[in-house]
C-alpha cells in the first residue's frame, strides 16, 4: 500500500509518496502523468516515513540540510535504480553529467539511457537528478522544469557558499 502528503515548497507543493519500507516518490505539480507509475495511493499525513521526508526537505529548503537519510524504496529496473543510487553520490552543489553518470554505473556507452532513466527518477531532490547537467554545462530537461531545477542549483550554491 501506498501513502501521500502534500509539503509546501518554495518550488511549488509537493507530493511525497512513500510505503512502509520508505520513500517511493517525490512528485511536481505539474507532473507527467505516467512519469512516475503509481496505483492506489492514499493520504496519510502522519506516516512516519511521509514526515521524516517532510522534515528533512523542510531543512533542505532552510539552507540547514545538505543530504538525506530516509529509507527509500523506488520502484523501476534495476538499471535505473543503479542510476538513481549514483545520483546520490553526487556532491551538495556540484554537477555531473550524464556522460560522468554513464561511467560511474560501469556503462560508458550509456549516456541517453542515463538520461533517460534520470527523467524517471521518481525521488527528485533526494536522489538529485536537478545535479545532472549537459556536457557544456548547460540545463538539460527536468521534470520538475527547468526554472525550479535552477532554483534547486542556485540554492545549493547559495547554501554552501560556492557563490
Amino acid at each position: 500500500m501506498l501513502f501521500r502528503s502534500l509539503l509546501p515548497s518554495p518550488i511549488g507543493p509537493l507530493t511525497l509518496v512513500a510505503s512502509d519500507n520508505g520513500l517511493v516518490a517525490i512528485l511536481w505539480p505539474d507532473d507527467a502523468p505516467g512519469r512516475v507509475r503509481l496505483a492506489d495511493v492514499t493520504p496519510r499525513d502522519d506516516h512516519p516515513v511521509l514526515a521524516a521526508a517532510a522534515e528533512q526537505l523542510t531543512e533542505y529548503f532552510a539552507g540547514t540540510r545538505t543530504g538525506f537519510d530516509l529509507p527509500l524504496a523506488p520502484r523501476g529496473t534495476p538499471f535505473q535504480r543503479d542510476v538513481w543510487l549514483a545520483l546520490a553520490d553526487i556532491p551538495f552543489a556540484e554537477t555531473r553529467s550524464y556522460a560522468q553518470i554513464a561511467h560511474a554505473i560501469g556503462r560508458p556507452t550509456a549516456t541517453r539511457a542515463v538520461g533517460a532513466a534520470n527523467g524517471r527518477n521518481p525521488l527528485s531532490i533526494v536522489a538529485p537528478c536537478h545535479r545532472v547537467v549537459g556536457s557544456n554545462g548547460a540545463l538539460t530537461g527536468f521534470a520538475g522544469g527547468l526554472a525550479a531545477k535552477r532554483f534547486l542549483l542556485d540554492h545549493e550554491r547559495h547554501t554552501s557558499g560556492a557563490w
